[in-house]
């Protein structure tokens, strides 16, 4: 046998081989993204089916009763929902995207790195952690509030938006910038005028993602905002129900219709988070195609 042939009939095996390896992975890669799937049905399929009984107009517009009542229904809880996520969103979407312009547009790699470990070690913070450090520096000594639990949820919140925004910002163009600077544009009319609008849909995104993290928390505010509240509140000052408090209280009740209306709660939390999730995802495919990406 010639050397050229020798070569030949290795190249076929290590051919065999690569193949194999490549199917292997494959297959393994479609039986991990099916079981992802699949666990994702399997939760939603489980709170639909246990919960979709007690859905009704009266549920989502009635306010809940004292512990045990399950005459009422989860309307003071969506307000507080509302009202707290969107204070939180209030104090963090705004400092996030800041500091996602610094490092990515003045900051040097110096700063820039540290920054953005420690954005991913704030992430990675267990949530009952900033529940205690906000529980500390605004509950303790005085009341329960929602705003102390915006507070919490607000920590939460920052590393996402930051992280997301820091990632689009580098997408924009730098012909964009480079144009606006060869016209004499001031750098922050520049950031304001044409970066921030470029990477809007990117913006909105991580944003949403941000705010659909932070509903479904009940750490922090089970430590900052824990009340057992009859009628619809909507005084930040003091304690404010929220879906995740009632889904919490429903849970522990001993009545077998509060346990319905918790998974019912349950299913209203998931369907707002999935809608959340799509129009986040609408949201970058749109701003990837303004981008070129």
């Amino acid at each position: 046998m010639s050397a050229n042939q020798h070569a030949l009939l290795l190249d076929r095996g290590n051919l065999k081989r690569r193949n194999r390896i490549n199917r292997v992975v494959e297959v393994g890669s479609s039986i991990g993204a099916a079981v992802a799937v699949a666990v994702l049905v399997i939760v939603v399929g489980s709170v639909l089916l246990k919960g979709a009984g007690a859905l009704s107009w009266h549920f989502l517009t009635a306010p809940s009763g004292l512990f045990g009542d399950t005459s009422g229904g989860m309307a003071n809880a969506i307000v507080g929902t509302a009202i707290i996520v969107a204070i939180a969103a209030a104090i963090a979407i705004p400092v996030a995207i800041l500091v996602a312009i610094y490092t990515t547009e003045f900051a040097s790699a110096r700063f820039a790195h540290p920054i953005r470990f420690v954005l991913d070690v704030l992430n990675g913070v267990p949530t009952i952690i900033t529940g205690i450090f906000v529980y500390g520096l605004l509950v303790a000594g005085n009341k329960p509030s929602g705003f102390a639990g915006a507070v919490a949820l607000a920590i939460v919140m920052l590393p996402i938006v930051a992280r997301t925004a820091q990632e689009v910002l580098t997408l924009v163009p730098a012909t964009l910038k480079e144009a606006a600077h060869a016209l004499g544009i001031a750098r922050w009319r520049t950031i304001v005028r044409i970066t921030i609008p470029t990477a809007a849909g990117g913006l909105i995104t991580g944003s949403l993602l941000a705010v659909a993290r932070a509903a479904g928390e009940t750490a922090p505010l089970l430590l900052c905002n824990f009340i057992f509240a009859q009628g619809i509140l909507t005084n930040p000052g003091e304690g404010l129900a929220s879906i995740p408090l009632f889904i919490f209280q429903s849970s522990e009740s001993p009545s077998p219709e509060s346990h319905t209306q918790a998974w019912a709660a349950a299913l209203v939390l998931i369907a707002f988070v999935l809608v959340l999730n799509v129009v986040a995802r609408a949201f970058y495919a749109r701003s990837r195609k303004r981008m070129g990406a």
